[in-house]
């Protein structure tokens, strides 16, 4: 058993991470370095890009910058890439406000970021071939499309409209024995949440509150051959909350 393979590898693999610039997205890539993937990293920001490709552990890696909401600059972003085993799409944007309150522009910006960018790209690697067969396709989720909220509706509407999307593209691409699922935490140590916020949802949580690690270690059994037999399915992951 000492050389049993380990299933949990990304070793040979190229993986492409959108918002890998900071929090889940981050964490996510350079977990996916350590597991032995050469990473692909993506964001809108230059130098916290640039620490996330410091992060990375081995070599052969490659940083883009590039806002995924302009076609032009996700179109080069895919050339870069090449071929890749596997896409996570971590890019996200939320905006609070309660229906009564939305604005076109804001509702613009939750859909484009949160819904338009992942499909377009992924639409993208499949269009030129640039997503290998038996790869992997991850969403990042949120269980705020599975609970409601007051003043997330547009943000929770995203969401749950890749659980959609995740469904139908797996039965598409099952041909190609390409897996797709969608990862849906719930709150999380991150950037995009506030100290005081999340001190308030720890009481909710029976196992407590995330962490990006934990969000991580899901994304690598997504996309690693652990998960050969998985598709088309939401992992929720909210320590109990729901």
């Amino acid at each position: 058993m000492a050389n049993a393979r380990n299933p949990f590898s990304l070793a040979g693999k190229a993986v492409l991470v959108t918002g890998a610039s900071s929090g889940l997205g981050r964490s996510i890539a350079i977990a996916c370095s350590r597991m032995g993937a050469r990473v692909i990293v993506t964001g809108r920001d230059q130098a916290r890009l640039a620490d996330t490709f410091g992060q990375l552990a081995g070599d052969g890696h490659v940083q883009f910058v590039a806002d995924l909401t302009q076609s032009a600059q996700m179109h080069a972003l895919v050339d870069a890439a090449g071929t890749v085993d596997g896409v996570v799409h971590s890019v996200g944007l939320q905006r609070l406000a309660p229906i009564k309150l939305v604005s076109e522009k804001l509702l613009g910006e939750v859909i484009g970021t949160n819904f338009v960018a992942p499909v377009m790209l992924t639409q993208r690697l499949l269009y030129r071939n640039a997503l290998a067969e038996g790869g992997a396709i991850v969403f990042l989720s949120s269980s705020a499309a599975h609970i409601g909220t007051p003043g997330v509706g547009p943000y929770s509407s995203m969401k749950a409209a890749l659980h959609g999307l995740t469904r139908c593209l797996a039965l598409e691409q099952a041909k190609r024995r390409v897996r797709v699922n969608c990862i849906s935490p719930s709150a999380v140590e991150t950037p995009l949440w506030d100290r005081d916020h999340l001190e308030a949802q720890r009481a909710r949580h029976p196992l407590g509150l995330g962490t990006p690690d934990d969000v991580a270690a899901a994304a690598i059994y997504l996309l690693s051959d652990a998960s050969r037999w998985v598709t088309g399915t939401t992992l929720i992951m909210d320590g109990g909350a729901m």
